[in-house]
């Protein structure tokens, strides 16, 4: 009890002594390790939080990497360390990474990167690409709503990187669901219309 007292009175007295321009600021009492992320919106400044990762296939926009970064770094910085745990998860290293701008001067050689606004070395299949890098945003915006990742109920940087899994593969259900309920329908169609061509051709005997 009295080594939590300590602690928020050391948190306190940090929260104080901080100013605007300050490295490192506490952001929230309760959870101290928290980021302060701008997000260059004028709508939405800053966002509070830790930043996360997350990779999709280009094709079907299946979750196959999420990892949070606590401290904010630079968004080229973490490129490699995603694709690293995509190759890590799927056995295969990816051989071509779609991105926004913010991953300028990533680093990565083993992987090609094309990004947003690239115009040198771009070819028509490229291009059409580089368009589905902005599908990932829905995904984004679903998984923020419907999956619950805009607020984290798990404690500590690790209870950060756990809830960004799981809310990632409860993502990927999700849409596997929606994929077979959209397939079981077109069987059910499908056999409807058998049976339904049978009963013509009796009555039509």
């Amino acid at each position: 009890m009295r080594g939590q007292v300590l602690g928020a009175l050391w948190l306190v007295g940090r929260l104080l002594e901080q100013g605007p321009k300050s490295k490192d600021k506490l952001c929230s009492l309760h959870e101290p390790e928290v980021d302060c992320i701008s997000k260059g919106k004028a709508r939405v400044r800053y966002e509070f939080g830790t930043k996360v990762s997350l990779a999709t296939t280009l094709d079907g926009g299946l979750i196959v990497g999420a990892r949070s970064f606590p401290g904010n770094p630079y968004d080229g910085h973490i490129l490699a360390p995603a694709l690293e745990q995509v190759e890590i998860l799927t056995d295969t290293r990816p051989g071509l990474a779609v991105v926004d701008r913010g991953y300028c001067g990533h680093g990565v050689e083993t992987t090609r990167v094309l990004i947003s606004g690239q115009r040198r070395g771009i070819t028509p299949a490229l291009a059409k690409l580089l368009k589905r890098r902005s599908a990932i945003e829905p995904e984004i915006g679903h998984m923020k709503s419907d999956g619950g990742l805009a607020r984290c109920p798990l404690k500590g940087r690790s209870g950060d990187a756990l809830f960004a899994v799981l809310c990632a593969c409860g993502h990927s259900i999700r849409k596997i669901l929606a994929h077979i309920r959209a397939l079981w329908d077109i069987v059910i169609r499908f056999i409807l219309g058998i049976i339904g061509g049978a009963r013509l051709r009796f009555h039509n005997q």
